[in-house]
């Protein structure tokens, strides 16, 4: 038998998608954000789905509708919303008293009423420090008050296949007979092999979409076939079997927009454009192309602008696609984004990389098993 997943704070379901690519079942989903539940169910069509902000339900009734009694729930996953511990925001304005900071709060009352075997939570890696470490120790003491073992660690994408630099603190929690345990990085900044086990590079943005169909500025469509073979291990995972992509397709840029991704090569950004087409503000990543051997910077939810990030293909003059940053994010290529092109754009940037569970999944089977 599956086993058994509610998401909660599941945005369109990156936490989701990599237990499922690991054979678990996806009962439900909870979030307040109407585009990426419909997605969620897309990929999800025998998921229930809760609308609504979490603050508003009955915890108990949802377990009820779900036909679970306490403790019967293999794994609860989420991620609260993580705005108010972001490095985005000044530290001026990070408050513990912050409603955005406690809905951590509202997650651990879905664990005390659900009671499931294991539970993760991730945010951002700010949290793991945040307010003199007080909201960990909060959250691991309450788990552990609830009767869990826990583990709590920030973990690097690209220690783990992720092709994108991209940070996340996860809180990993078990009530069987197992503790939990994190898995061991299984790449590095470069390839090393000792007498026991080989350490892979990190996989880089390009080895991660250099397979895809090559498109111009403006190009694309909904539903592709594939015009090469895949090229490494990433391109075959995210392949995933299928014979089709989808939303492989640039936005296009106009104008001074166009003009500045031509003036530019792989790994340049807004420091190397012209003087005459140079904004006269902006960040170090802005206007910028990822390059051939490094993972790409952290993806936002504002990959569809130039402006916004290291966003520009390393070879065609445009922006990446949407299938192109789902791919950084390591949807596979069969999942589909429902909504315009940038409601799509935030859902993946608001995204956990599906890989991060996808590796999560080994050691919460072992615990499962140990019941």
């Amino acid at each position: 038998m599956k086993p058994k997943v509610f998401d909660i704070f599941s945005g369109c379901g990156g936490m989701s998608w990599g237990l499922h690519l690991a054979g678990f079942e996806i009962i439900g989903a909870l979030d307040n954000w109407k585009i990426a539940l419909d997605t969620f169910k897309l990929n999800h069509p025998n998921a229930k789905l809760f609308y609504g902000d979490i603050r508003n339900f009955n915890v108990e009734q949802i377990r009820k509708d779900f036909g679970l009694a306490k403790g019967e729930l293999d794994c609860l996953v989420g991620g609260p919303p993580c705005q108010g511990f972001s490095k985005n925001v000044p530290s001026s304005y990070r408050f513990l008293d912050d409603p955005r900071n406690q809905l951590y709060n509202d997650y651990l009352n879905f664990v005390e009423e659900f009671h499931p075997k294991v539970v993760i939570m991730e945010n951002v890696a700010e949290i793991y420090n945040a307010f003199d470490g007080q909201v960990r120790i909060q959250i691991l003491k309450r788990l552990q008050q609830l009767g869990y073992k826990t583990e709590v660690k920030v973990l690097f994408g690209p220690d783990y296949g992720i092709p994108q630099r991209r940070s996340r603190c996860f809180f990993f929690a078990s009530r069987t007979k197992k503790h939990p345990y994190f898995p061991s990085p299984l790449y590095s900044a470069k390839s090393e092999t000792n007498l026991f086990e080989e350490t892979k590079k990190y996989v880089s943005a390009w080895e991660a979409i250099s397979d895809l169909p090559e498109l111009e500025n403006g190009e694309g469509a909904n539903e592709l076939s594939y015009d090469k073979l895949p090229q490494n291990e990433y391109q075959l995972l995210m392949r995933n079997g299928n014979t089709k992509l989808y939303d492989h397709i640039t936005r296009e840029l106009k104008g001074v927009q166009l003009e500045r991704m031509k003036s530019i090569k792989a790994g340049q950004g807004i420091k190397d454009l012209p003087e005459k087409i140079r904004p006269k503000s902006g960040y170090s990543g802005a206007y910028g192309r990822l390059d051939y051997e490094n993972v790409a910077p952290t993806i936002t939810r504002w990959v569809f602008h130039p402006g916004s990030g290291r966003y520009g293909h390393p070879k065609n003059d445009r922006l990446i696609t949407i299938r192109e940053a789902a791919r950084l994010q390591c949807f596979t290529d069969d999942f589909k984004f429902t909504g315009t092109y940038i409601e799509k754009a935030h859902q993946i940037g608001n995204a956990v990389p599906s890989l991060f569970m996808f590796i999560l999944s080994k050691p919460i089977i072992e615990i499962l098993k140990l019941n």
